[in-house]
């Protein structure tokens, strides 16, 4: 899913403690028309969270401080309707029933065609499930 001309751009938090994917990330879904916001932690992306209100959240798990797996917690605790999408290298976060509450799962990688698919996915997901709903986030 690309944006619409003339539309506003959807704007997408990414949280990763790595430069280096920070910015093929960014690189990556600015070309796809996307807006986007960048966090080095999961604290700075729970911050974020808050004074950017991003239409979604792809999260790493394995970073220092607060991990993937907290943020994505205190996330679906303060806005039950802000996806979420965990990001990682290591696909065994899959099976943990703590991530269960995310709305999609990618494992890491150098393409990031399976990512942008997933975001693009769970996007107009989201935008079926509001239909008539006006308002935001609880």
């Amino acid at each position: 899913m690309t944006a619409e001309p003339g539309a506003s751009k959807p704007r997408i938090l990414i949280a990763d403690d790595e430069p280096n994917i920070r910015l093929l990330y960014q690189a990556e879904l600015e070309a796809q028309g996307y807006e986007v916001i960048l966090a080095k932690d999961g604290k700075e992306a729970l911050d974020k969270v808050e004074s950017e209100r991003p239409d979604l959240v792809v999260l790493d798990i394995r970073m220092p401080g607060i991990d993937g797996v907290e943020a994505l917690g205190r996330i679906i605790d303060a806005h039950r309707t802000m996806p979420v999408i965990l990001n990682s290298a290591y696909s065994a976060y899959e099976e943990n029933f703590m991530t269960w509450s995310a709305d999609a799962y990618v494992v890491k990688s150098g393409d990031t065609s399976a990512l942008i698919a997933k975001i693009g996915e769970v996007l107009e997901r989201r935008a079926g499930e509001r239909g008539g709903e006006a308002g935001g986030d609880a």
